[in-house]
């Protein structure tokens, strides 16, 4: 589940971890929208702006899009990503970034703290 510890509100019960290489590659490229009924959270290797920038080559379906720091707070949302967007780099360094169906960041500020299990 990810939870907003700042607002104590559940933002999605669901939550699937990009864990291994062919995951984070993956992302949700292909994906089909009716299935995308979850948190996918990335953690990258080292916080920082460019190595955390995204792309929405071949996703068809716009997504929202939240980045934190390295103490899970919200450093950046993007809401509303449409497909084929070449790159997103958020406007701070990023050690984690999560990737949400359409309009569930609107329950996330920036400076809020997210937590998950």
């Amino acid at each position: 589940m990810l939870f907003n510890e700042t607002k104590k509100i559940k933002i999605i019960k669901k939550i699937k971890i990009a864990d291994s290489f062919f995951r984070k590659f993956k992302g949700l490229v292909f994906e089909k929208k009716e299935n995308f009924d979850y948190g996918l959270i990335f953690r990258l290797e080292r916080e920082g702006r460019i190595n955390a920038s995204i792309h929405m080559l071949f996703v068809f379906f716009p997504i929202d899009a939240i980045f934190l720091n390295s103490k899970k707070k919200v450093v950046d949302i993007a809401r509303n990503l449409r497909p084929f967007i070449l790159n997103y780099t958020p406007k701070k360094a990023a050690k984690y970034i999560v990737e949400l169906p359409i309009g569930l960041s609107e329950k996330i500020e920036l400076d809020d703290k997210l937590k998950w299990d």
